[in-house]
């Protein structure tokens, strides 16, 4: 029974207790060692594993909770890895915590020898002195074990030379990391657990420095609610862009008949993706449970938008001469469209492809072909529309408002920002693309001839088009009985008169402002005079002689707005028709994949937002330059996992497309501090809210609502056995030219950042190695012919967080690479930052680990645990670092010799 137990090892300790009203406690973290223990082996050293459970005072049994790492040959060993409860729910003080210690015969526990119990309360422990506890082991038939346990308290705190810490210092608790029922936890812990994150998994550690003494290191891993809220959000946004799309394609007016059909089919495809994003939509409504997705779901419709395994973790640690530090990090499955596979490859190629073919189904469907350039800038001039409109004429309102008021200065602030808009307006449309998708929609319209032509139009060749002087228009209809003629600068005649109409109204605005300011130097003259100025100037006089002025111009905007709209619409529709049916679906696949990585950048900036939320030199960084989002992957170059990061880059290189704001939130709520995403398909805007002191405390740049940029880069090195056979016998250019193309953009922030920022705004680190330095050792690795070129990875994350930046980690799921990942790094932090001794790296590593080979667990590495199909097996493929730099050779020979034996079975 024990041994069964004992495989079913858990990360965290789930207490349970008498009662549903139990009052709530502090968290209780504690350590153990043991004394003077004899091995089941005459004259030899056990291997001490402890086993840690609860007695479920209602049912009268014990609950298994959690297991220590396994210590070698040793009679008294200490544990690095300490317990931590209460985990999710509250515990008292009658809790009854029982240690049960075994030998074990080898790492995977399966003959394990029984050594002793002993049991303990939580009272006990906090009742005595120093909060340490030493336990007398009891063997099976009730009499005196050998040896005894040590149970010692431990405290994120001040450090003492001793094995354990004595002083709790709620102060310096950080964001994110204390469980909000905690006594002492901060505001913002409890604002963000709950609306942001939630169901944070503990786990504490105790790791000898340098100087022999002990530093204290907790692991915090949590849910993240985004990973389902900003997909719903965004699902909502990509339907009612396209069904505003669809009432564009309508307002279109009369077409010919081969356009009005070819939109007659755009508007069906555009109603499918609507109708598919509604079930997805209604099916996500549904799901209750844990906020993520587990891997065994990665390929399921329903959930395709939500990305995969998406937790954040945060280390925090606690040493004797240094100030508490923490180090945070997002861990998330490869951002990519499983549900539709990767048979045909990824984003990056299927859209390479379709471009090259897009020429040719041009053709086939009679339509205008429009680069890649052509169609952005139409996208970019619709949504510029959509904005400027409202805006000048709200604008033009405060104007009249200012004429109204009689306000000299008012009427000039109200003109400066009216003009600044307008011009803008005017510039937007001031492009040749949309004069040439005029000319084209009306080419398009039944009844057209141009000026130059002179013969009935089914006698004529067929029209070039300005959209594009290397491509032709075939969408000429040979039944038109009619003809009208239409003037080709007819455009520039109308968005020239938005111009004309705002010099008019700056005319008038400057005389009636000149006026005001002579009638104020009379204020000298004689009282009567003075009356008689102002009898004389009917307030309303201002108002009526701009309301016509204005009125003109609001005409004019609307006038040239409806034409741009309807032009650009139209550039829009051919360009959806030279798409069906493959254009549609490539949009559906960009929209799942963009779904799931704006998930991760979202989480990994309120994540980042709130930890440096006291930090004034990372919030003028923040608002002057932005932050640097690295994403490392460590996805194989072979197979479909080719694909997967194929759809990782092009999903992350469309983040450049979002901006933050952050915004003051309404209430105290905790549903008002959730984020909000607006906007469309080529621009985001994801909006944080803030909790009215936190918002305050906020640079005045930042209050004012200043857009915040995010840089995302992404480095990729394959290290598992697939990116082996990649490099021996495939093609590894993919990951070569994403490191070197992300590298460039990387340098880029950087000069940016030292332009605009000075160096004291960044974090200071043990190590003196210059940020150039290291990114010129990254430059040397990123072009260096090396397998497996790790380097890359550890010197990228080294510059993240010298720059403040957002870390995130992926690979295919989330697990098994991804573990090893966040493990070693980890470690080497607590070397190069904390001192952590040499002898105990890898020991620490090794502990930080063992949980990964306790069989069943939980869900600290593998969060899934619990949603998942119980009896699916547990993934053991978990490959170290300088094991796989070596493995290629051993692969070779496990090939060769499995070649032999299958000629041999078979011969």
């Amino acid at each position: 029974m024990h041994h069964g137990l004992l495989r079913r090892a858990h990360v965290v300790l789930e207490v349970l207790t008498r009662g549903v009203c139990l009052p709530k406690m502090p968290r209780v973290d504690f350590c153990l060692a043991c004394r003077d223990l004899v091995s089941s082996d005459l004259g030899g050293k056990p291997n001490t594993v402890v086993q840690v459970s609860v007695v479920d005072p209602r049912k009268h049994q014990l609950v298994f909770s959690a297991c220590t790492e396994m210590v070698e040959a040793n009679k008294d060993p200490c544990f690095l890895s300490g317990v931590t409860f209460p985990s999710d729910g509250p515990a008292a003080p009658e809790t009854v915590v029982k240690l049960t210690v075994y030998d074990a015969r080898d790492k995977s526990h399966e003959a394990s020898s029984f050594l002793g119990t002993a049991a303990f309360s939580v009272s006990d422990l906090l009742r005595a002195k120093d909060e340490r506890l030493t336990l007398l082991l009891r063997s099976s038939d009730g009499g005196c074990g050998a040896g005894t346990v040590v149970v010692s308290r431990l405290k994120m705190g001040e450090m003492e030379e001793a094995e354990h810490i004595t002083t709790d210092v709620p102060s310096q608790k950080c964001p994110l990391v204390c469980d909000p029922t905690s006594h002492g936890s901060t505001e913002r812990d409890r604002l963000l657990t709950g609306p942001v994150f939630t169901n944070p998994v503990c786990k504490v550690y105790r790791f000898q420095t340098v100087d022999n003494k002990w530093m204290l290191v907790r692991e915090q891993m949590e849910e993240c609610t985004l990973s389902f809220s900003i997909p719903k959000q965004l699902l909502r946004l990509y339907m009612q862009e396209d069904m505003s799309r669809v009432q564009d394609l309508k307002e279109l007016g009369e077409l010919s008949p081969h356009w009005d059909n070819l939109r007659k089919e755009v508007i069906t495809r555009y109603a499918g993706i609507i109708s598919s994003y509604q079930e997805t939509l209604a099916e996500m409504e549904k799901i209750t449970g844990p906020s993520f997705k587990p891997s065994c779901c990665k390929a399921q419709k329903s959930l395709e938008f939500v990305p995969i395994n998406l937790h954040t973790q945060r280390m925090r640690v606690t040493c004797p001469r240094k100030t508490d530090a923490s180090y945070d990090i997002v861990t998330v499955g490869a951002p990519a469209a499983h549900f539709q596979g990767f048979k045909g490859g990824g984003l990056q190629r299927l859209l390479n492809r379709h471009e090259s073919e897009k020429k040719s189904f041009s053709t086939a469907y009679q339509c205008i072909y429009y680069s890649p350039e052509h169609t952005a800038k139409a996208q970019e001039v619709l949504s510029s529309v959509s904005l400027l409109q409202p805006l000048i004429t709200s604008l033009a309102d405060q104007l009249l408002q200012a004429a109204h008021e009689r306000s000299s200065p008012g009427l000039r602030e109200a003109l400066k920002n009216l003009s600044d808009k307008t011009e803008q307006f005017v510039h937007t449309l001031k492009d040749e693309l949309v004069k040439s998708a005029l000319l084209a929609l009306h080419a398009a319209q039944p009844g057209y001839v141009s000026k130059n032509q002179k013969t009935p139009r089914h006698e004529q060749s067929p029209a070039r088009t300005p959209a594009d002087k290397t491509t032709t228009c075939n969408n000429v209809d040979d039944s038109i009985p009619h003809h009208k003629e239409f003037d080709e600068e007819e455009w520039d005649r109308v968005w020239a008169s938005v111009a004309k109409c705002l010099n008019c109204v700056i005319a008038v605005v400057d005389k009636l402002a000149e006026e005001d300011d002579h009638n104020n130097e009379q204020e000298r003259v004689a009282e009567q005079q003075l009356a008689d100025v102002i009898t004389s100037h009917n307030p309303g006089d201002w108002r009526e002689q701009l309301c016509p002025l204005v009125a003109r111009l609001k005409e004019c905007v609307t006038e040239v707005v409806d034409k741009a709209k309807r032009a650009v619409t139209f550039v829009l529709l051919q360009e959806a028709a030279c798409s069906i049916p493959q254009g549609f679906l490539l949009q559906q696949r960009r929209d799942v994949v963009f779904s799931q990585a704006l998930a991760v950048l979202a989480c990994g900036f309120v994540m980042r937002l709130y930890a440096g939320m006291q930090d004034k030199g990372f919030l003028k960084q923040l608002h002057l330059v932005g932050l640097v989002a690295q994403f490392e992957s460590l996805l194989s170059t072979y197979s479909e996992e080719i694909g997967m990061l194929e759809d990782m880059e092009v999903g992350i290189s469309d983040l450049q497309r979002v901006v933050f704001k952050i915004t003051e939130a309404k209430t105290g709520e905790l549903g008002d501090i959730q984020p909000v995403v607006r906007g469309r398909r080529d621009h985001f805007t994801v909006e944080v809210p803030l909790p009215g002191p936190a918002f305050q405390n906020m640079p005045e740049e930042i209050k004012e609502g200043k857009l915040l940029r995010v840089f995302p880069v992404l480095f990729n090195v394959g290290i598992n056995e697939q990116q082996t056979l990649a490099e021996r016998f495939g093609d590894i250019s993919l990951q070569e030219r994403i490191n070197q193309k992300n590298f460039e953009m990387l340098e880029f922030y950087y000069k940016s950042l030292s332009e605009k920022v000075p160096h004291e705004c960044l974090p200071c680190f043990q190590s003196q190695t210059e940020i150039k330095e290291l990114l010129e050792t990254l430059g040397q690795n990123v072009v260096t012919k090396r397998r497996k070129n790790v380097e890359i990875l550890w010197i990228a994350s080294a510059i993240c967080r010298r720059l403040n930046g957002i870390r995130f980690t992926s690979c295919k799921s989330a697990k098994d690479r991804t573990s090893m990942s966040v493990t070693l790094e980890q470690c080497a932090l607590l070397r190069d930052e904390h001192q952590l001794s040499k002898d105990f790296f890898m020991r620490a590593l090794d502990c930080m680990r063992s949980r990964l080979s306790h069989g069943d667990f939980g869900r600290w590495e593998d969060p899934e645990a619990g949603a998942a199909i119980e009896n699916k097996p547990t993934s053991r493929h978990f490959y170290p670092i300088a094991l796989l730099l070596v493995s290629s050779h051993l692969l070779v020979v496990w090939l060769i010799l499995s070649l032999v034996f299958l000629l041999a079975k078979y011969q």
